[in-house]
């Protein structure tokens, strides 16, 4: 990524201002309340469930983990372009089972049914369905006043996972986005997604589970609304780690505003810890799908993430000093 004469410093400051990260850190009321770990008396199993991931996994009885989790739609977004926020409920849902190593299995959905157009929402996530292969199989409707408001559940599998918290110091963090899309509308929505072919689609989200049952990626996270620099911050909170991120060789569209791509939801983007020796052939399985990855930055022990630029550095968040997410180790 080019910053084309852009202060680093400044753009720094802007990043760790930005309102997402305010956002994850209302996240430690559940770290709060919950804990790290927990148990089911039902599920088969019966092993540790570990929280802070984007997916909780519950491994079974077979040594294999069904996989389970939820994202709720900003308001804002299901009122300004309702298609596009059903197919991202879609799209996130399935981006976090894959980021855990996993495969979709189905979705469900909680749509509030306000002012807004709700056949839109649907609409959208009919698309997304059909484009992902993973099929809307329930979920809950009501009415109620004011704006429309829609979350969405999804449900998959693993046979070996992909955790946030598997990120140790010498560790290479690669990139892994794709490029082929553009911005949808004034906002942070890079759409790669509604364009592209179903099968093309589907080829990029199987890298993910092929990559943890080899064994190549210790740690992944899909990159949130929380931005590049977010998302990573929360992977090193739940590995105990820091990191140094060096924003010149993260994959960017050319001529893109760095504070916007920086920041952006990216339809698919996804930030893995490997060792050096693995990291060639973990960018090339990317690279066979039509998806830019790089090598962006090194994993280390400070519990530091700092960002870097043509031999600028700036700290963008000290864990000892302040959490995220309440998750860490």
């Amino acid at each position: 990524m080019n910053l084309e004469g852009a202060s680093f410093e400044a753009l720094v400051v802007q990043l760790r201002a930005r309102a997402e990260l305010g956002y994850k850190q209302d996240i430690q009321l559940a770290a709060k309340a919950f804990g790290r770990e927990t148990r089911s008396a039902w599920f088969p199993g019966g092993g540790p469930v570990v929280n802070g991931d984007d997916t909780a996994a519950l491994a079974d009885e077979h040594g294999e983990y069904v996989l389970f989790a939820a994202e709720g739609m900003r308001g804002e977004l299901v009122a300004a372009d309702p298609w596009f926020a059903g197919f991202c409920s879609v799209l996130t849902n399935v981006n976090d089972i894959a980021a855990m190593g996993g495969r979709p299995w189905a979705v469900v959905d909680v749509l509030f049914l306000g002012t807004g157009e709700n056949e839109r929402v649907l609409q959208g996530m009919t698309a997304a369905s059909q484009a992902l292969g993973v099929p809307v199989v329930g979920g809950h409707t009501t009415r109620v006043s004011g704006a429309s408001m829609l979350a969405v559940s999804v449900v998959g599998r693993a046979s070996r996972l992909i955790p946030s918290a598997g990120a140790r110091p010498g560790h290479v963090l690669l990139a892994a986005i794709s490029l082929q899309g553009s911005f949808r509308g004034q906002g942070g929505n890079f759409n790669a997604a509604t364009a592209a072919p179903s099968h093309t689609l589907r080829a990029q989200l199987a890298v993910l589970p092929e990559l943890a049952e080899t064994g190549l990626v210790a740690a992944g996270k899909d990159v949130s609304m929380a931005g590049l620099c977010g998302t990573l911050l929360m992977m090193l909170e739940q590995s105990g780690a820091g990191a140094e991120l060096d924003l010149a060789r993260i994959p960017a569209p050319s001529g893109v505003d760095p504070l916007r791509w920086l920041t952006a939801f990216p339809s698919y983007g996804f930030l893995l810890a490997t060792t050096p020796q693995d990291a060639p052939s973990v960018c090339a399985r990317f690279d066979a799908v039509g998806v830019a990855c790089a090598p962006v930055g090194r994993v280390d022990d400070s519990k530091v993430l700092s960002l870097t630029y043509e031999g600028k550095h700036e700290v963008y968040w000290d864990l000892e000093r302040a959490a995220l997410t309440g998750f860490g180790r």
